[in-house]
């Protein structure tokens, strides 16, 4: 049946395209949130006001910030090829990818970070220094608890936008779904392939955007 109705899809290639975008996705999305969750909380913490203010420091972090997340992906890549082919070796492949959708994310999620944890309530914060609580105490149980769901939420709108990522990688050589549809649909002129691809990409999507509601919701205890 299917092959009737896909006659020039290849399904093994499909399963093994599909595999190497949850991989692309799956390892960036982990080390972004972490990165991210950094980068965020520095941009907080030492901005005015706060914990760790230092003007110097901000700036330098909010450029840094501002600089990758203005940089429009595709140029991204071309820009890291010199940065990932001495760090991975080639810059061919799900691996190679890696790099450049790091770098690409981490600075975006950031933001989303220091935006979440500006939302929290002041009180809170001044409540936990009155009671002697130590800056490493309000950041790992006052900050990060209060600010999880938006930070949850966050992760989750970065891993779709992580997804859309790995497919532009794709087209420059990266592996994936979006590789399998430029160059074995598009190319080709094979609109099944196309069409299979782009239906798991957003088959990807939805699931993301429905792991990242639930645990949202399961977490927002207001």
């Amino acid at each position: 049946m299917l092959s009737t109705w896909f006659p020039n899809v290849q399904w093994d290639t499909v399963l093994q395209a599909t595999n190497e975008t949850l991989y692309m996705s799956a390892i960036s999305v982990i080390v972004t949130f972490f990165l991210g969750l950094a980068l965020g909380l520095a941009l907080f913490l030492t901005s005015p006001g706060n914990l760790w203010e230092n003007k110097f420091f901000n700036s330098i972090i909010a450029i840094v910030v501002n600089v990758f997340r203005s940089i429009p992906f595709i140029i991204l890549i071309i820009l890291l090829i010199p940065f990932t082919r001495f760090l991975v070796g080639t810059m061919l492949g799900a691996e190679a990818a890696l790099p450049a959708l790091i770098i690409g994310a981490a600075p975006f999620y950031a933001r989303m970070v220091e935006i979440a944890l500006r939302e929290i309530n002041k009180g809170v914060i001044e409540a936990a220094r009155s009671m002697g609580a130590t800056n490493a105490q309000i950041i790992f149980k006052v900050l990060i608890p209060e600010s999880m769901p938006a930070l949850i939420s966050g992760i989750t709108v970065t891993a779709i936008a992580l997804v859309s990522y790995t497919a532009m990688a794709g087209v420059v050589g990266a592996g994936g779904l979006g590789n399998l549809a430029y160059m074995e649909g598009y190319q080709r002129d094979n609109a099944d392939v196309t069409l299979v691809s782009t239906a798991l990409i957003l088959v990807i999507v939805f699931i993301i955007q429905w792991i990242g509601d639930r645990i949202t919701t399961a977490l927002d205890k207001r």
